[in-house]
Order: structure tokens, then C-alpha cells, then sequence
């Protein structure tokens, strides 16, 4: 072709130009596809992380709906668990627990209690050491059986049944100073109206014995000793003896059955604490009035017949004013057996072995701590009220 012809170059110019407009707009439009594709996934994109994340906010709500419900039910069945739970929160504000468990009158001196021995008792692994004076004193009042005990407390019989000696010897060691015979001033200054008007302010105790069933012994010689002709069984007998305002004063260490009143009551160290002048009121069995005039003191019992066909009438009216007056401490012996009802059921001959290194059975501590709990709830002989008068 010759280059020196005119009309060639337009034309070639012209075509040039078209196939570059051309590329330009197959680009402008693969570019709009991509930028539209890329557009497209971002949208998916965004949409996927916008359902994702409306998920997850989904999910987030309902495990913090689900945290919230078993934070609630935690909390609901901790507080149904300290409701059950057999500790210090179990019995606060409520005297009727503290009474029925426990015996004694109230929660505040429940926790005086408590307070003075928690010091004395020993570290248990299972028990902390209120439950350990509560289990104590849930076995004297109620005399659930060591294997209910176990399921109550979660700990074996063995630890339970150590855990309950245990404790006996800190009450019967640190609670014994409220177990006394009063001073005289002191019985005085107090003595209600109808000892007064019948013996002046010369009682100073009421004494009679009481007795315990307890299982046979293996040994012949203690079966002997123990079998009672009164009861008609094997029993530990005790003698008790409480001031005109209904205090228990003196509780001797337990004989066999078979022992009289008499002997019990010139072995077991009670004469030793009388003073001269003082009364002793005591049942027709206790024919003490020689041992009782050895320590230049006086016994009352009600007036035989004496091969009389009757009393006189001076003797009728004693006698009814002893009576009336010595019942007391028949009413403070029922209140203690029925306080704490282990003392009226039979108990077990593991009881009745002395313990190491002492001349008390396990049974005489038992025995001295019930009636020093006795001792800590109202008299049941003279109101509050009454002393008050007395006193003034």
C-alpha cells in the first residue's frame, strides 16, 4: 500500500479509535460487574454478620435469662437449706424450735450456753461445734436413736456417739457451778410464803430418790446390786434434793436399784452439807433421823400410824402440810424425766461403766447435766413473781 495516498489514513485512524472505545466500555462494564459482584458479597456479607450477630444477641439474652433463673434458684435453695440446716440461724427468733429441741426456755440462753463451753470443746470434721452441743442436747431431750441422729447430722454413729460423750464431759466439767447448794442467807432472803408459814425459814432441802431402767446386767454380782424390788426391774437409782424454790441442789452418783434410801442417803455425801438448825423434808422411807441429828439437823417425814388405828389430829394436819410442801420435789423430778425423756426410756448398759480414770459413769454425767439444764428454765415450784415477793 502506498503511504502516500491520502484517503488511507482516516480510515485507519477512524478504526483505532473505535476499537479502543470499544475495550474502554467491555472494561467499564466488567468493572461495574465486578464492583456490583463485590457490592453483592458485601450486602451477603453483612447480612450474614448482622443475622449472625442477632443470633448471637439471641442467644447472649437467653443464657443471661438462664444465669438470672439459676442465680434465683441458687439463692432459693440456699435459703431453704439454712431453714433446714441444724445450726445457729435454725433456732434465732424462734423460742418454740429452741423449747422443743433443746428444753431450755429460749435462744438467748441457748447461745449463753454455748458460749461458755465453746471454748472446752473439741474440732470435729463433720460437726461444727454448736451442732455438737445441740446434737448433745437433742439426744437428752428427745432420745432420737444414734442412727437417725446420723442421717440428721450426715456423720457416721461411731463419730456421733464419740462426739455426744465428749460433750457430756465439757457440759457436766464447765456447766457444774450451776448445780450448788445455795447459802443459807441466800435460801432465806427467798423462801416462799408457804414454807414460812409451816417451818419458818428453816427448810433447806427436799430430798427423794428416783430411778432409772436400765438393761440387765451380764455381770451376776451388778444384777444383784441393780434389781429393784420397787420397779420390779434392773434400775440406777438417784438421790435428788431441791431447795423450797424449786432449784436442784444436790444429786448424788447412781446406786443399784437394790440400795435404800437410808443407805443412799448416809454414803452420798448429802449430810456433809447440812448446817445446824436446817430441815430436811423427806418421805416415810428415809428413816435418817439419827444420821440427820448427828449433824444437829432436823428430817420431817409424814407421821406413821405406829399400830394406831388413826392419826391424831395435830398429826393429820402435819402431815398434810408435809405432804403438800414435799410433793415439790416430785413435781421437779417429773420435769426433769419428761424435760428430757432419755431419762425415762431403758438405758443402755455402755452408759453404766465408769469412766476412765473417775468414779462416774457416763449415765451420773448425763444425770447432773440434765438437771443442771432443768436448773436453767423457770422453776416449776415458784413463779418468778412470787421470789420477788418473798424477797422483799
Amino acid at each position: 500500500m502506498d503511504e502516500s495516498h491520502p484517503d488511507w489514513a482516516p480510515a485507519l485512524h477512524l478504526g483505532h479509535s473505535e476499537v479502543t472505545d470499544a475495550e474502554e466500555e467491555r472494561g467499564d462494564q466488567a468493572e461495574a460487574a465486578v464492583e456490583e459482584e463485590e457490592y453483592r458479597e458485601t450486602t451477603e456479607t453483612d447480612q450474614l454478620a448482622a443475622e449472625r450477630l442477632r443470633a448471637e444477641c439471641q442467644f447472649c439474652a437467653q443464657s443471661s435469662a438462664e444465669i438470672t433463673r439459676l442465680l434465683q434458684e441458687n439463692r432459693e435453695l440456699r435459703s431453704e437449706l439454712n431453714r433446714l440446716k441444724l445450726d445457729e440461724e435454725f433456732f434465732k427468733d424462734n423460742t418454740e424450735k429452741v423449747r422443743y429441741y433443746t428444753g431450755l426456755p429460749c435462744f438467748a440462753v441457748l447461745f449463753s450456753m454455748f458460749t461458755t463451753v465453746k471454748p472446752f470443746l473439741p474440732v470435729a470434721k463433720k460437726l461444727s461445734q454448736f451442732q455438737m452441743v445441740l446434737l448433745t442436747l437433742i439426744r437428752l431431750r428427745l432420745d432420737l436413736p444414734i442412727q437417725h441422729l446420723s442421717h440428721i447430722f450426715n456423720a457416721s454413729r461411731s463419730a456421733l456417739s464419740a462426739t455426744f460423750a465428749d460433750t457430756i464431759d465439757v457440759l457436766y466439767a464447765r456447766l457444774a457451778p450451776l448445780l450448788y447448794w445455795p447459802e443459807r442467807h441466800c435460801l432465806q432472803a427467798t423462801m416462799p410464803h408457804q414454807f414460812l408459814q409451816a417451818f419458818g425459814k428453816r427448810v433447806a432441802i427436799i430430798v427423794d430418790c428416783f430411778e432409772i431402767r436400765t438393761e440387765m446386767p451380764s455381770n451376776l454380782m451388778e444384777r444383784a446390786q441393780s434389781f429393784s424390788h420397787h420397779t420390779g426391774t434392773h434400775t440406777v437409782k438417784y438421790l435428788i434434793g431441791i431447795t423450797p424454790q424449786g432449784l436442784i441442789s444436790f444429786i448424788s452418783k447412781g446406786w443399784g436399784g437394790r440400795a435404800s434410801d437410808m443407805h443412799i442417803t448416809e454414803n452420798c455425801g448429802l449430810l456433809n452439807k447440812l448446817l445446824p438448825g436446817d430441815v430436811v423434808l423427806a418421805d416415810r422411807g428415809f428413816n435418817i433421823k439419827d444420821s440427820v441429828g448427828m449433824m444437829c439437823a432436823e428430817v420431817i417425814i409424814p407421821a406413821f400410824t405406829k399400830r394406831r388405828c388413826q392419826l391424831d389430829v395435830k398429826d393429820v394436819e402435819d402431815t398434810r402440810a408435809i405432804a403438800h410442801l414435799r410433793i415439790h420435789v416430785e413435781r421437779v423430778v417429773g420435769n426433769l424425766r419428761n424435760k428430757y425423756t432419755l431419762l425415762h426410756n431403758t438405758i443402755p448398759a455402755s452408759l453404766l461403766l465408769p469412766c476412765k480414770d473417775e468414779e462416774f459413769t457416763l449415765l451420773d454425767k448425763i444425770v447432773n447435766v440434765c438437771c443442771i439444764l432443768v436448773n436453767m428454765c423457770p422453776s416449776v415450784v415458784v413463779r418468778p413473781d412470787e421470789t420477788e415477793k418473798c424477797a422483799c
